[in-house]
């Protein structure tokens, strides 16, 4: 019997361009743990450039391709490490580009889920608080709860399974709450 409504979209923004990212690792595993409820696609970030208001009048090519695709995408999960205590400038820089130019905004209304991990125990604890902050005042309606993860040697197996059982039975609480909120805001 064919499906009535596809499943939700969600855009997944990871906060680390980093080749071997343990928040990359951690974002495939929630796509993995989402299968069935969500379809997730990491968004690319990487090729974004400095967000300059200079440019608001002719967007650059990847900023377009950015702002289509959470604009399109019925929830987003951002899985970021803190740097210096707060977000890292690749994250920052989506952000902005995401919100600008004023009026043209990605971010009011779409539901969003925040986490990331780190080796240690609450590594990503300030960063999730700044981010909510932000992503709060710019009209986001984010999941309730924190997700912190700590990160340890083979937490994640190659094909993106968390192996901790402890931990795949607490992200999966999560990815089943986001796709309930994405459910039915989507509605």
């Amino acid at each position: 019997m064919p499906r009535l409504s596809p499943l939700p979209q969600i855009a997944v923004i990871v906060g680390s361009n980093r080749r071997e990212s343990i928040n990359r690792k951690l974002a495939q595993a929630l796509i993995r743990l989402g299968v069935g409820k969500f379809d997730g696609e990491i968004v690319r970030i990487d090729d974004l450039p400095i967000y300059n208001q200079d440019n608001e009048g002719n967007l650059p090519a990847a900023v377009v391709r950015f702002k289509d695709e959470v604009a399109k995408a019925d929830g987003v999960l951002i899985v970021t490490p803190e740097h210096n205590r707060s977000m890292p400038t690749a994250l920052k820089n989506a952000i902005d580009w995401g919100a600008r130019p004023y009026g043209t905004s990605v971010w009011p209304g779409k539901p969003g889920f925040i986490t990331g991990t780190s080796p240690g125990a609450i590594g990503t604890a300030l960063v999730q608080a700044n981010l909510r902050t932000v992503m709060l005042g710019l009209g986001m309606t984010l999941l309730g709860g924190e997700s912190y993860v700590t990160f340890k040697p083979n937490l994640i197996d190659d094909h993106g399974k968390v192996t901790d059982e402890g931990t795949q039975k607490f992200l999966q609480d999560f990815v089943d709450r986001f796709a309930t909120l994405v459910t039915k805001l989507k509605a």
